[in-house]
């Protein structure tokens, strides 16, 4: 008897749904971790402004001009 050989074509749907979660569960880390520095800048920037405020007050005082 001859064997019958099944030729493999394509994906499963199981494994089409695995990669897909995979790819979403990726996204969502590196969207969280985005977040998170963007968050990281917007605070180091609104340091910084306060600080040149601050400057700002301080030279002014030296000036006279307060």
């Amino acid at each position: 008897m001859k064997k019958i050989q099944k030729t493999k074509k394509g994906f499963t749907l199981i494994e089409m749904v695995l990669v897909i979660a995979i790819i979403v569960i990726l996204a969502a880390v590196l969207i969280m971790g985005i977040a998170g520095y963007l968050n990281r800048a917007h605070n180091a920037a609104d340091s910084v402004s306060a600080h040149n405020s601050a400057v700002d007050v301080a030279v002014s005082a030296i000036d006279g001009q307060a």
